[in-house]
Order: structure tokens, then C-alpha cells, then sequence
């Protein structure tokens, strides 16, 4: 990734603020300096040459060298490079593949790499050579005392600031003179050549504190410049000379006789192989920073340098030396942290090949500082070092924690209000989204990278995420208290979020000896579709109660007009179209179709809709409800006749004789018979629209594309309503039909027809009233199917209501032979009257199947009374009533079925016969009472 040229030099100076500065007295020239020395030192000391001599021109005022072939050997082609090839490092593009031809020594390649503009006649060599140069040996007065403060500095630096055994420097006398000396130098430099008791002095105090040992019994070692860090940025300062001065971010193609030299320095500076690599990682990693971070070759290098030094860390003992490593490998941890903790911000496909440099770089500097260097640490370094050591759920937990908390502040939901609560909602749903993605391209990009320290990097990866927005939605799902299309949205995105991270998760694991589950038992399940349930479970509860309400409401309300509304009850469309919103209004919920919740909602919504239906025929009665109680069975005399006659002209108010005679029950008397065809009406327009509703739904349900549709339909039918409907109809029908007969016109058929004498009471008032009531009906049922089955039902009722006067009309009524005729007569002028009922005509056939079973009845009143006794008697020994010449027919408390060929409907036609022979074999073989 190339970085601008602002955000480099951030980097750059970020990271060099972070570096220990052992000699700030020491400016960069003069650290490259006094590395170039210790350099030139240990290369002629490793010949065991001479470290001076003078030359015998005279006049040019120089130190001549001897020359050391390891370092002043002609550089001519140089082939590729054996380290750049163990480091994995590119050549030089300008080099096209070929070798490179250069005519120049070893010491000016390195005096060019390291950017000193003497030439090495010029330089002087190590610290010892102040006692014995003076100021001929260089070009001027000024040059002389700079070299006299620089390398006073570095004693400094060596002896007093970083010295390798401790040292007070308040009771050290040494130390006391070494500082004053130095503090003097500075000021006013001395000609230490010409000033043999000055010279003799430092040398004296250098000496004391050079030669300090641990153990006094063993031989004294110089340690005048080997502190820790000092010897670091020497040694540092010596790398970085590997580097093209004209193409930074490359090694020279000489590295490996740069390298070669600069080793030499180790038993100068302290240093071993362990070091070395330690100490070339960290300038291989500040070469990449300083540059830009634009040559992987240079990160790949150090992460590899690196995991060669964590092989031979447990050789570093010296605690000394172990601080400023850990100092180093710090800084290196720190900075691979930063850009690990926020790695989606930092990496991308065009620099993901860094990332594994970085994380191997993390996990060889964690493991360097606390898994094997034996050494006490501060507690904020080992909890730095384990926040990156990836090796295990808690590293990757806090990697992907940051990423995503940046997310959730940049949408950042708690700022939201409660009554801003909808747009936190819609935050999460978009977080959601954004975590879903973010999983995706962590497996895609990063997990194949993070596998290699972690077997479940995806894995973990998702767990965490998974955790990380549980956190998140669980503050907000408590919050939720009804079904919002936003609270929906963000369910609905959570529970495909989870279903993703979940897949990830299996799919990670799927090669693991518990194929997974380890980390699917991490993921506490968010529940997201429990809680859309319940929420759906909620509306629709709060949907069918309100119906409930409104259902008890309409109802009472409802005045069941004929002329209003086309003769159906406004309230049942009220009713019908509530249903059919509250249906369209659950299709319109942002959820899927539930194959559980749709047929609650449906079942619900039925059995309001039932309530309605039993309600609206509640109280309009039954069959029962309407037909009288049949007088106790007499016998006839000859003077009944009159007696009846008499009776019937006192003129009884009809309304006592029905309130007498008629069925008693709790009949709401509000019940007209227009208000009962609105009902009928009602329940069939209902009936009707249930089909069309259930359509609707069904087309609904196949237009979302839900699952296991075809084995949902059948549970989306209203059946309770069907239902009910249906045999509330019938229920209506009947109660017209028996209403009408035996209650509407009761003082024209039950108080009046054939009450005494039968031909002055003959069934044309009845009829003539019962036309009215067929108008009626047929003016307000509609639907002509249900209008046929009214009229059906109403003539069932007449039919069965004229058959009650003639065999259970009680003392009142008596019939001779010679009445069947009128009998039968008025029986044609009934159906009749339905028959030929205008445009509302019943079928002859469906006349003649209604009336054939009272035509058979009939004929048993033309009958001679000893025939009408001969087939009674016959029937009674077929039908097994008994032997008992005296037994009695029981007579049933309802409406009989009446027949021809059954001994209880020859028995009453033989009680209402008007003649002594049927009077005496009732008194003798039933001793039936004559007739009051």
C-alpha cells in the first residue's frame, strides 16, 4: 500500500519518538562516525595488525592505515546475494538480473553506505587513539576538537550513562573526574597530544571504570563502550549501511560483505547471533516504516530474522542485555499491535501479504518476551505482549472487538432517544448487515493468514462478532413492546446475521473433532425469531380482541333493518371487512410467512367471527321453541260438536289462547320475521364471503413464496364460521317456518282452523295471512337458493301445522267421514298457495317430496271407522306393541312423525273420529275420557 508522503512522515516520526535515545549528546553524524571507527577497529584488530603507523611522505599531514585485506579488498562484480536470498529480498530492478560491477574498496563501500564524506585517510580509529593524535594529525584546529567532543560524548556514553555493571557516580571518584573532565572538555577543548598530565588523568579514571567485572578474580575486560542501548544504535547504525542510498527501500547486492565486516564488531560491541538478528529485524522493520511501508521484502525480512532469534533466546541470561532487548522487541510488538487491533482498517487485498509478516513479527516478539526469556517483567509489557500472541480465543476477541466498535460508532445507536427508538432500530439493522459482511471478508481475506496460529481463526473470528452484537441487541430487544416494521427489520437482520455467522462457524470446524460445537455452544442464540414470534403473537392478540370488542359492540347496536344495506346487517360487513384488513395487514408485516403463526391468526380471527354468527341467531329460537303442547287424548260424542261450537263463539281473545297453547321459550318477541330474513341474509352474504376470503388468503400465501404452503391451506379455512354459518341458516330458517306457523299465525290455524265445525272454519283465513308472510320473505332473502330453502322450510312447517290440528288438535276439534273431503281440499289450497307463489314458485317435485307422507295421512280420514280399527289393530300386533288388549299407545311430548301405516297416527285419527264405534273402542280397550 503506498502512503502518502504526510501520513509517511507521521509514521516515521510516531515511530521514532517511541526509540531509546541513549546519547542525545550525540548528534546522527557523529553516531555514524564512531560506528565507522569501531568498524575500521575490529576489522584491522581481527588481522592482528598494527592499529597505526605513520607515513613517510612528508607534508600531507594524514594518518596512514594499514591496509587489512578483509576490509580493503577491491569490490569488482558482485553476484547475488546469500542473504537476500535466506531473507527472501528482490535485487535491485536497475540491475536487470545481471551482476552489478563496481571498482571501489570494502571501506569506501561502507564509507559511502554510511554517508561520511571523509575519506578513510582522514578518520581516525578507536577511543584509545586519543592519547596519540594530536592536532597535526588533521586538517585544522576545528576538525581536531570536534573529534576530541565526540569521542569525550561517547565515553560518556559508554562509561557514565550506560555503563555495563551499575554505577553511583555520586560516590564513584572516578566517575566524579571523568565528568569534570568531560564537562571541562566541552567547554574549552584541551590539546590532550601536548598535555601529558591531562591525557594521563583520563586514561587513569577511563581504565577504573572500563575494567569493572562482576567477579574480581577474573581477568579485567575492557567494557569502555559496550552499554546497552548505546551499543545497539552502533550496531544499528553499522546495518542500516545495507541499505541503497539512492533506492532505500532495497539492500545493497555487497550485503553479505557489508554483513561480513560488520560482525567483526560483536566482540566490541557485545554482540552475538541472537542480538544480531534481534537488532537487524528492528532495522529492517524501521527501514519499511521510515520508507512508507511500501517493500514487503523489508517486513518479510525482519519477521523472518526475528524467528530465528526466538530459537536462541533462552541463551540470553544477562539481564542487562535482556532490558534492552525488551525494549526493541516492545517497540516491535507495540507497533504490530496497532496495526493488528485495527487489521480491517489496515489491510486490504492489495497488502494482504503483510499481514502475515506482521502477525508472525507479533507472535516471535510475544513469545520472545514472555513465553522464553526467563526474565521479570512489568505487568502492562506481558499483557501487551498476550493482547497479540494469537493463539487462542481472547487475542481474537480483542483483534475483532475494535473493529467492531469502530462500525458501531459510526452508526452509534445509543445516541438515539427512546422516542428517536425506531432509527437505533435501523442502526442495529444496518450494523447487522455491516457485521455480516465484515465476517465474510475476514474468512475470505484474513482467516486463511490467521490459520496458521490459530486452527479456527473463522471460527473465533464469527464467535466473537456473534458476541459483540448479542451484546448490542440484547439493550434494544428489551426495549421492544410491539411489532414496528423497524424492531421487525432488525430482528429480521440479526437472525440472518447469526444463521451467517453460524454457517461460518461449522464451516470453519467442520474438519475438528467436535466438527464445531465447542463454538456453536459460544454463540448464545439471539432468538431473534422467538421474539418476532411472540411479537407476531402479540398483534394478534391485540387484533382479535379488538374484533371481540367490536363484534359485542356492533351486535348491540345492530337493529337487523330490512331497507338498510341491501337487506344485510351492516355490522356482519363491518365484521367481514375488519377480517379481511387485519388478514391483509398481517401479509403486510416486513416478516415471513410463518407456518405456525398464520393459522393462529386465522383460527382467531374464526372464532371472533363465530361469536358474531351465534350472537346474531342467539334468541331467535328453534323448531321446539314454536310448537304447542298436543292436548290430552279423548274420545269423541255426539255432542262435542256443539259443544266446541259453543265454545269457539265466546270468542276467546286469541292472545290468551296462544299464550295457552303456544310453545313457551326464551323468544326474544323483537324478533319480527323481516328482522329474521336480514339474518338469513346476513349469514349467507358471511358464508359467501369466508369462500372469497379464504381465496385471498391462499393467493397471499402463494405470493410470498413461503415454505410448506400446501400443507398450511386446509389450516386457513374459517371452519368454525363455515360452520356456523351454516347451521345458523338452518337454525333461521326453521325458526321462520315454525314461527310463522304455529306463532305469526297461530289464531288462524292452532286457535281456528276446524275448531268445531269444519266447514265454517276451513283453511282460506290462514292462507290468505300466510301470503302475506311469503311476500315478505321473498322480498327480503336475495339469494335465491337460500329463498327456496326458506319457503321449503316454511311449507315443511304448514304441512306438519295442519297435520297437528288433525290428529293432536285437541277436544275442540272432530272430524266425521264425510269432512275428509274439505279436508283434502284445503290441503291442495296450501301447497297450492306455494306453488304457484308468483315468481317464487317451489318445484312441483320438491312439493309433492314434502307432502306425499300427509296425502297417505289423508286418506285414513275418508276411511270407514271399522277399517280405520281393523288396520290399527294390524299394525300394533306388527309393530310389537303388545298383547294387552288394554294397552295404551304412548303418546309423545313433541310433534310426532306421522304415517299412515304407524298405530300412533291411526290411534289419534280414531280419537278426533266423530262417530260411536270409534268412541267405544276407545272407552273399552283405552278408557279414554269423552271430550269436555
Amino acid at each position: 500500500m503506498l502512503v502518502h508522503k504526510s501520513n509517511t512522515m507521521h509514521i516515521h516520526h510516531s515511530f521514532e519518538e517511541n526509540l531509546p535515545n541513549p546519547v542525545p549528546v550525540l548528534s546522527e553524524p557523529e553516531l555514524r562516525e564512531t560506528a565507522y571507527e569501531i568498524l575500521v577497529a575490529a576489522c584491522r584488530s581481527s588481522e592482528l595488525k598494527p592499529l597505526t603507523f605513520r607515513s613517510n611522505c612528508k607534508g600531507d599531514g594524514r594518518i596512514i592505515r594499514a591496509r587489512s585485506p578483509c576490509f580493503h579488498r577491491l569490490v569488482s562484480c558482485v553476484g547475488e546475494s546469500k542473504v537476500k536470498k535466506e531473507l527472501g529480498m528482490k535485487r535491485l530492478e536497475s540491475e536487470g538480473g545481471k551482476k552489478s560491477i563496481r571498482t571501489m574498496t570494502m571501506g569506501e563501500l561502507m564509507r559511502m553506505q554510511m554517508k561520511l564524506v571523509k575519506r578513510i585517510e582522514l578518520m581516525v580509529l578507536p577511543l584509545e587513539l586519543l592519547q596519540h593524535l594530536k592536532c597535526s594529525d588533521f586538517h585544522s584546529q576545528q576538525d581536531y576538537e570536534s573529534w576530541i567532543r565526540r569521542n569525550l560524548k561517547v565515553l560518556e556514553a559508554g562509561l557514565l550513562l550506560h555503563p555495563h555493571l551499575p554505577l553511583d557516580q555520586k560516590s564513584d571518584s572516578s566517575a566524579q573526574t571523568l565528568k569534570q573532565i568531560i564537562n571541562a572538555s566541552l567547554k574549552n577543548p584541551m590539546d590532550i597530544g601536548n598535555n601529558y598530565e591531562s591525557m594521563q588523568n583520563l586514561c587513569g579514571v577511563v581504565s577504573s571504570l572500563a575494567c569493572r567485572s562482576y567477579d574480581e578474580s577474573a581477568p579485567q575486560i575492557c567494557h569502555w563502550v559496550d552499554g546497552f542501548p548505546l551499543n545497539f544504535m552502533i550496531y544499528q547504525t553499522l546495518l542500516e549501511a545495507c541499505f541503497d542510498n539512492n533506492e532505500e527501500t532495497f539492500m545493497i547486492e555487497e550485503v553479505d560483505e557489508v554483513l561480513e565486516l560488520i560482525k567483526k564488531t560483536w566482540i566490541v560491541l557485545g554482540m552475538n547471533e541472537m542480538l544480531h538478528n534481534i537488532c537487524f529485524s528492528w532495522v529492517l522493520l524501521h527501514q519499511y516504516v521510515i520508507t512508507g511501508q511500501v517493500e514487503n521484502d523489508l517486513l518479510s525480512a525482519s519477521s523472518n530474522l526475528l524467528k530465528e532469534a526466538e530459537k536462541d533466546v533462552k541463551s540470553m541470561t544477562d539481564p542487562f542485555y535482556a532490558k534492552s532487548v525488551s525494549s526493541i522487541l516492545s517497540l516491535m510488538l507495540g507497533w504490530a499491535e496497532k496495526r493488528l487491533l485495527a487489521y480491517h482498517d489496515t489491510f486490504f487485498k492489495g497488502n494482504i501479504e503483510s499481514m502475515q509478516s506482521i502477525v508472525s513479527l507479533a507472535v516471535s516478539s510475544a513469545k520472545i518476551l514472555v513465553e522464553d526469556m526467563s526474565l521479570e517483567f512489568n505487568n502492562k509489557m506481558i499483557e501487551e505482549a498476550n493482547l497479540v500472541t494469537i493463539k487462542g480465543h481472547h487475542s481474537n476477541l480483542t483483534l475483532l472487538n475494535l473493529s467492531f466498535k469502530q462500525k458501531l460508532e459510526k452508526l452509534d445507536p445509543r445516541k438515539h432517544a427512546s422516542r428517536k427508538q425506531n432509527k437505533a432500530l435501523l442502526s442495529l439493522a444496518v450494523l447487522a448487515q455491516d457485521i455480516s459482511e465484515l465476517a465474510f471478508y475476514e474468512k475470505e481475506t484474513f482467516s486463511p493468514i490467521l490459520k496458521r496460529w490459530h486452527p479456527h481463526a473463522t471460527g473465533v473470528a464469527v464467535a466473537t462478532l456473534h458476541l459483540c452484537y448479542g451484546n448490542e441487541l440484547k439493550q434494544y430487544v428489551r426495549s421492544i413492546k410491539e411489532m414496528t416494521p423497524d424492531a421487525v427489520k432488525m430482528l429480521l437482520a440479526a437472525d440472518k446475521l447469526e444463521k451467517d455467522l453460524v454457517h461460518l462457524a461449522v464451516e470453519d470446524s467442520i474438519d475438528s473433532e467436535d466438527g464445531g460445537k465447542s463454538i456453536i455452544r459460544e454463540m448464545h442464540p439471539y432468538e431473534s425469531e422467538l421474539v418476532i414470534a411472540n411479537l407476531v403473537k402479540s398483534w394478534i392478540k391485540t387484533r382479535v380482541e379488538r374484533l371481540e370488542e367490536w363484534v359485542d359492540r356492533s351486535l348491540q347496536q345492530e337493529v337487523w333493518n330490512p331497507r338498510a344495506n341491501d337487506g344485510i346487517a351492516p355490522s356482519a360487513v363491518q365484521v367481514l371487512r375488519v377480517i379481511d384488513d387485519s388478514v391483509e395487514a398481517f401479509f403486510q408485516l416486513p416478516i415471513p410467512v410463518n407456518a405456525v403463526l398464520l393459522p393462529k391468526f386465522i383460527s382467531g380471527l374464526d372464532k371472533s367471527l363465530q361469536q358474531y354468527i351465534l350472537k346474531a341467531k342467539s334468541g331467535c329460537g328453534n323448531r321446539n321453541s314454536f310448537i304447542p303442547t298436543m292436548p290430552a287424548l279423548t274420545r269423541c260424542s255426539t255432542r262435542s260438536k256443539l259443544h266446541g261450537l259453543f265454545k269457539r263463539k265466546e270468542k276467546i281473545p286469541a292472545t290468551e289462547r296462544r299464550k295457552s297453547q303456544v310453545g313457551t321459550t326464551n323468544i326474544d318477541s323483537s324478533f319480527g320475521l323481516p328482522q329474521l330474513c336480514v339474518r338469513i341474509n346476513t349469514l349467507q352474504h358471511i358464508h359467501m364471503e369466508l369462500k372469497v376470503l379464504e381465496k385471498r388468503t391462499i393467493s397471499h400465501l402463494c405470493g410470498a413464496k413461503s415454505t410448506n404452503d400446501n400443507d398450511i391451506e386446509d389450516a386457513l379455512k374459517f371452519n368454525l364460521s363455515e360452520v356456523a354459518s351454516m347451521e345458523g341458516t338452518h337454525q333461521l330458517r326453521e325458526a321462520i317456518a315454525y314461527k310463522i306457523t304455529y306463532h305469526d299465525l297461530c289464531h288462524v290455524l292452532w286457535d281456528g282452523l276446524y275448531v268445531g265445525e269444519v266447514s265454517p272454519t276451513r283453511i282460506v283465513p290462514f292462507l290468505e295471512e300466510l301470503e302475506q308472510c311469503l311476500k315478505i320473505i321473498s322480498s327480503i332473502v336475495h339469494d335465491d337458493k337460500a329463498k327456496t330453502l326458506v319457503l321449503t322450510e316454511v311449507m315443511e312447517a304448514c304441512v306438519e301445522g295442519f297435520m297437528m290440528v288433525l290428529l293432536g288438535g285437541g277436544p275442540s276439534r272432530a272430524f266425521s267421514q264425510e269432512d275428509s273431503a274439505i279436508i283434502k281440499e284445503d290441503f291442495k289450497f296450501l301447497t297450492d298457495l306455494f306453488r304457484f307463489n308468483g315468481d317464487n314458485g317451489l318445484p312441483s317435485e320438491l312439493i309433492e317430496k314434502h307432502s306425499n307422507n300427509a296425502k297417505g295421512v289423508l286418506t285414513l280420514f275418508s276411511m270407514d271407522t271399522e277399517t280405520l280399527i281393523q288396520q290399527f289393530n294390524q299394525q300394533l300386533t306388527l309393530d310389537a306393541y303388545g298383547s294387552s288388549a288394554k294397552f295404551k299407545s304412548p303418546l309423545p311430548s313433541t310433534s310426532p312423525q306421522w304415517s299412515p301405516r304407524k298405530p300412533n297416527t291411526l290411534f289419534h285419527v280414531l280419537c278426533h273420529r266423530n262417530d260411536e264405534t270409534a268412541a267405544k273402542f276407545l272407552k273399552k280397550n283405552y278408557n279414554l275420557p269423552t271430550k269436555l
